[in-house]
């Protein structure tokens, strides 16, 4: 197993403190190689991961959103599934002001799909 394997399988996503908590401000992360398997076919989709917070007492740590990010591209999963479970486990470990997760995937049998989920 190579070194960044092995990273990607012991990762847990981190907090930081939020340098500026009195502040309220928006933080915006794209992440646009994501990729997961289909749980139907085991076909590859690919998609852009958009991550919009305001912060309160604590931001993600952004290694650590990269690696969680990168266990997705072995699991079967829906896009729907796998853009809530982003989102849960972002607003579980942040408790964010406020939290919108965008899983804009790529088109696969000429079909387009947007999910977003937000508070």
């Amino acid at each position: 197993m190579k070194y960044g394997e092995k990273a990607i399988l012991k990762i847990k996503l981190e907090k930081w403190e939020n340098p500026c908590p009195d502040r309220e401000y928006n933080i915006e992360i794209g992440f646009p190689e994501f990729s997961c398997l289909c749980p139907r076919s085991g076909y590859p989709d690919y998609a852009t991961i958009k991550i919009n917070y305001v912060p309160d007492k604590y931001i993600v740590e952004l290694r650590s959103l990269k690696l969680y990010l990168n266990k997705f591209r072995n699991q079967y999963i829906s896009h729907e599934a796998v853009t809530n479970q982003i989102f849960n486990d972002l607003k579980k470990l942040l408790k964010p002001r406020h939290l919108e997760v965008i899983g804009d995937f790529n088109p696969r049998g000429n079909v387009k799909t947007v999910v977003k989920v937000t508070t």
